[in-house]
């Protein structure tokens, strides 16, 4: 069964992010290769274009502008996954080259990679196969600080207490 992420980050941005839009739906390829040329984003030195993007509960893959909140993206609900895609766009429409699930404000685990790439695989969509960067996230059982582990190295960078081996956002949520 797969694990339905709550947003975990800071309640101002929760509250900012009421009134922002929701993500846009994506049910095809076309609907993708649409919402990635509304961005409006100029493409990175790579000729990539970002955006924010989001797994609902039903599946259902949401992407909004890069610089969107996730817990925007998904509209304050729970998730599936969350992260950042980079396409790049041509001619003949739009390819998936890179996924993350960097999202400071749900901390997905790398395992719900599955998610994104049902969603994906559903509206046809060519994908990575995985993660291009998978990001670990923790709690700090001292602080309560959301932290980022880098290289194998479970220690809190804000107050150095060692972190749980084991994915633990659920035991304490912000409201």
């Amino acid at each position: 069964m797969a694990r339905l992420y709550q947003y975990v980050g800071p309640n101002d941005i929760r509250e900012r992010a009421a009134t922002a839009p929701a993500g846009a739906s994506v049910h095809s390829a076309r609907d993708l290769a649409e919402c990635t040329r509304q961005t409006r984003q100029l493409p990175d030195q790579r000729g990539l274009i970002a955006a924010t993007f989001v797994v609902d509960r039903e599946g259902v893959l949401r992407v909004a502008d890069r610089r969107s909140e996730h817990v925007a993206c998904a509209g304050g609900k729970l998730v599936l996954s969350a992260g950042e895609m980079f396409f790049r766009l041509s001619a003949s429409g739009v390819q998936v080259v890179e996924v993350t699930n960097q999202s400071t404000g749900y901390c997905p685990e790398p395992e719900s990679w599955p998610a994104v790439a049902s969603a994906l695989d559903r509206i046809g969509m060519m994908h990575p196969g995985r993660f291009t960067q998978e990001v670990v996230f923790r709690r700090c059982p001292a602080c309560g600080e959301r932290t980022v582990v880098k290289d194998g190295w479970f220690v809190c960078g804000l107050c150095g207490a060692d972190l749980p081996a084991d994915w633990n956002f659920e035991a304490r949520q912000e409201r």
